[in-house]
């Protein structure tokens, strides 16, 4: 009876550890680096790999460069080159981070809830510290994580005629979506 009751125990508290840690495979990162010189230059990325831990409020994402879709295969080509992301030697993107006021959301009841991430973003090797406003949505057991953003390529050195020309925005719109389980 003693060694059920201890397996039980056990199990429940392997579960409410496991359950801490909120995963998924299949966010969604977007960016919008169009211009009114040239609406093209848009890509989605449906294979983002995405965790957050509802104890401590660290987030992380990692985007792999080659899965940015665009509608036009010639810029995917471009972006993927050695001359802009060069996905052969940088073939990830990353975000670490926190939630920084991790008190305002209540992982046990479903709500949304506004929150703060604070973390550093690498990009081509690149690091560089972000902070940004995101919303938590708690629904059932399932949390949705969405957030919207600019970065400055110039920062991550990305840099070419296409920007300077105007056809490709100096700071693109990010915006993330991730369903998480």
């Amino acid at each position: 009876m003693k060694k059920t009751i201890l397996i039980l125990s056990f199990a429940a508290l392997t579960g409410t550890v496991f359950a801490q840690k909120k995963t998924t495979t299949s966010a969604t990162v977007a960016f919008d680096a169009s211009t009114s010189i040239d609406n093209l230059p848009k890509a989605e990325n449906k294979t983002v790999i995405a965790a957050i831990n509802t104890t401590t409020g660290t987030i992380a994402f990692e985007a792999a460069v080659k899965n940015f879709a665009f509608t036009n295969p010639m810029m995917q080509d471009h972006f993927n080159g050695a001359n802009w992301m060069n996905s052969d030697k940088f073939p990830s993107f990353t975000y670490k981070g926190t939630i920084t006021n991790l008190s305002a959301v209540d992982f046990s009841k479903e709500g949304s809830y506004k929150v703060t991430t604070e973390g550093t973003i690498i990009v081509k090797g690149v690091e560089q510290k972000i902070a940004t406003p995101a919303t938590i949505v708690v629904k059932g057991t399932n949390v949705v994580a969405t957030a919207d953003f600019s970065i400055k390529l110039a920062d991550f050195g990305i840099t070419g005629a296409p920007i300077d020309g105007g056809k490709v925005a100096k700071e693109p719109k990010i915006s993330i979506n991730a369903v998480l389980n």
